[in-house]
Formats: C-alpha cells, structure tokens, sequence
C-alpha cells in the first residue's frame, strides 16, 4: 500500500463504515474502506436481523438483491423462568412485504454484498489490513498507519471510526479509552444447521419467510442478560449477551452460559438435531446514552459500535444509520471545501436530532436496569411462574381463591408499588419492543 492521501478513510467495513463509504462514494468523494479481516464480515458478528431503515436510503429496493436469509413476520418476546417461559408473538405477513419487520442475514455473506457496493460506487476496499497507529498533525488526526514505512500509510481529510467497540481509531487518538466492564456484554452466537422444512415445521413458518425470538428473565443466572434465536434459510442464529462486569462476577465461562441457554426447557426443542456449524463472540456496546464519546473530534467521526450506538435488539440498523449521517457530513465538508472540527460537528447534531438519539433518550434507564436489581431477571420471571402454574393447574380450588394467591405473589415478590412504577418508568426501556 503506496501514500495516498483521500477525501476520507473509513476503518471498519462492518454495516456502519460501508454505510458511510457508500454514502459518500456514491458522492463522489474518493474513500478508502480498510478492513482488517479477510473480507467483510470475517471479523464480525451480530445477532442476525437486519431492518429495511435505513439500507433503503443507500440502496433502494435492496431486496431484491441483497443476501436475505428469510423475512421476518413472526417477532416473540419469550420471558423464561427457571425452567419455564411466557411468550408474547405477534405475527403478520404485512411484516413480510418489502421486509417491512427486517430479515435475517449471515455477516459472512451480507457484509462482502454491502462492501461490494461500496465498491461499484467508487471506493476503495483494502483488507487485511489492521490499523495500528493515527497521523496527527495541527492537533487532528489526518491519516492511518497500518504498518512501518510510508508505504503504509494513507492520510485523508476526515477519518471515520467504524472500528467497533474497542476502536483503535478513537483510543489511539485520545478520543476515548476502552469502554468500562459495565458499559459492554459479551456476545456469544452459534449457527445451527436444520433443514429449511425443519425450520418451516417446527416455527411454523412458510417458506421465505422467519421468526425472530428475544428471550428476557432466566438467562444469564440471575444476571442481566439476553438470549435470542433467529431463523435463517436452513441454519438457526443461536446467541447470547451478558454484560461483562456480570460475567466477571460470575466466574464462569461465556459458552457456559450460552450451553445452559440451549438446554433450557423452552429453547431445546427448538434447536434438536441441529448441528453448530459456527461459534462466535463479540464485544456489544450496553453502556446507553451516557457511553457514547465525542462523535466529531479531532478529524474524526465516530459510527457504529466504536460510537457505542447500540440498543437491544437494534444495532445494526443504528450503525448504518450513523454511517449515512457521518458520510453526509463529509459531503457537505468538501462541498463547502472546509473540513474544521466546527464543519464535521455538523454530524453530531445530526445525530442527535435522529431516530437513534431520540430511541437512546427514550431509553435513558436502560443501562441503569441492566447493572442494577433483579426484579427483571429473576423477580419478575418467578412471579409469572408461580402464579401461571397454580392457575392453569384444575385442582378443584376455586378460580377467585387462585386470583387472591396470584395478588399475594405480587405482593411479596416485587411489590405492589414497584410494579406500577416499573409499568410507568423502566418497562418500556426493559423491553426489545
């Protein structure tokens, strides 16, 4: 690799950073995308489900020629008790026209397709190419370093992190250090090889057509944590998230967690037969809207998971989003021919006039439940067991006697004040809806 200089280096060619070279490629800005895999996709991992906003702004129509495993038109929320759920599902084949409810996808695929987009619209894709260092000067970052000797640098006038969680781009700048244990989960998923008519059976599904199942409560021991299935064309997207500072606490492997997750009462029967095809962990940015770092610093924009803009179960459509908005802002810099840090802020508030700001505020108890109590990993899913069990067991008691001793469950295990005011306050922030 020769010293180029670029209107932009885009670090990162996951969902967020193609989304920005694309952006301004098809801008007609000159763009380096570096990846540091193989290919697009091979470093990466998210839990499956990709949503029509915004990848139809970048590509219309995307559909019709986008890798989809299956179009979501089945979405259930699934609270597991210890060894027992309660599903909530709506289900709808509106959801399915134009993927109006998203799709599934493999990184593997998807992201080598998004990145090869990029490309017929003009940037320049180098892979295998890890960053290791910034080039600062006048107090800006103005380049990457990917190796020693000249040969190994590529300078821009704006640099885009798309680097994830751990970004090297913003650490290495002074932006922001590495993100605090109670800020990140670990991500663990599994793809599952079925039969597509296995998968069609057993979801009752059509074919084409997928559901995606988000189980909250008994998950992670106690812990704060989250565990999801999704249906591809014939494998299953099988996975987990604990915040890291839990797992420590915990003293236990992740892939434990993750093997307890499969082997649980509701979840097993879903997966029988199935074969792991592959196995794969990631950092998730949890840390809500009081993690997110400077997005326009110094030169350079921050996007996607190094932007720590990421709320369960939306992650992916967030990062493209924030690719779109930074790649934007970097048009509207070489049109006006000014690249100041007072142009590119341009990006943040942007962003904090959009749907990803205003779905992070709405949310602003968020990270507050996952690192404190148990009422929603353990309280709660034990209250619905208890009084679903002694409910729709006939045994000759009285339906009114059965409705007092649900009251009382209630009431002793959560409270009844706390119920209303987790109703009023935190539940919605809980919930993947």
């Amino acid at each position: 690799m020769s010293t180029e200089k670029f209107d932009a280096i885009v670090v990162g060619a996951g969902p967020a950073g193609t989304a920005a070279a694309l952006t301004m490629a098809k801008g007609g800005l000159s763009v380096a995308l570096i990846e540091r895999g193989e290919t697009p996709g091979a470093k990466n991992v998210f839990g499956g489900v990709v949503y029509k906003w915004p990848l139809e702004e970048i590509i219309p129509k995307f559909w019709e020629k986008a890798p989809i495993e299956r179009k979501i038109i089945d979405h259930r929320m699934v609270i597991l008790g210890k060894d027992s759920g309660f599903s909530v599902s709506y289900k709808d084949d509106y959801l399915g026209m134009e993927t109006r409810g998203g799709f599934t996808a493999l990184r593997s695929k998807f992201d080598p397709w998004f990145a090869q987009q990029a490309e017929e619209a003009g940037a320049t894709l180098v892979t295998s190419m890890p960053v290791s260092e910034v080039i600062e000067e006048g107090g800006r970052v103005v380049g990457i370093r990917a190796g020693r000797g000249k040969e190994n640098e590529l300078y821009a006038q704006a640099i885009v992190a798309a680097d994830g969680v751990m970004s090297t781009v913003l650490q290495k700048a002074g932006i922001r250090g590495p993100p605090a244990p109670e800020d990140v989960a670990i991500g663990l998923k599994e793809v599952i090889e079925l039969p597509s008519e296995t998968i069609d059976s057993r979801f009752n599904l059509k074919r084409g057509y997928g559901a995606r199942l988000d189980y909250l409560g008994s998950v992670a021991r106690g812990k704060s944590g989250g565990g999801f299935v999704y249906t591809n064309s014939n494998t299953l997207s099988v996975g987990i998230a604990v915040l890291l500072s839990h797992l420590l606490e915990l003293h236990c492997k992740p892939y434990e967690i993750l093997d307890e997750f499969k082997s649980h009462p509701v979840v097993a029967p879903l997966l029988e037969g199935g074969r792991v095809k592959e196995y794969q962990a990631h950092l998730i940015p949890e840390g809500g809207l009081q993690s997110i770092p400077p997005l326009a610093s110094r030169g350079v924009l921050a996007v996607g998971d190094a932007a720590m803009l990421c709320l369960y179960p939306e992650g992916t459509n967030m990062a493209m989003a924030s690719g779109v908005m930074a790649g934007k802002t970097i048009l509207e810099s070489k049109k006006a021919g000014d690249f100041s840090i007072q142009r590119l802020m341009l990006y943040e508030r942007l962003m904090k006039e959009s749907y990803i700001f205003k779905e992070h505020s709405r949310k602003k108890n968020y990270h507050n439940i996952l690192t404190s109590g148990d009422r929603f990993n353990t309280d709660y899913p034990d209250a619905i067991t208890e009084i679903m069990r002694n409910i729709l067991v006939v045994d000759g008691v009285d339906r009114g006697s059965k409705h007092a001793a649900a009251r009382k469950v209630i009431r002793d295990k959560v409270g009844y004040v706390r119920v209303l005011r987790d109703l009023y306050r935190d539940i919605w922030s809980a919930l993947p809806w």
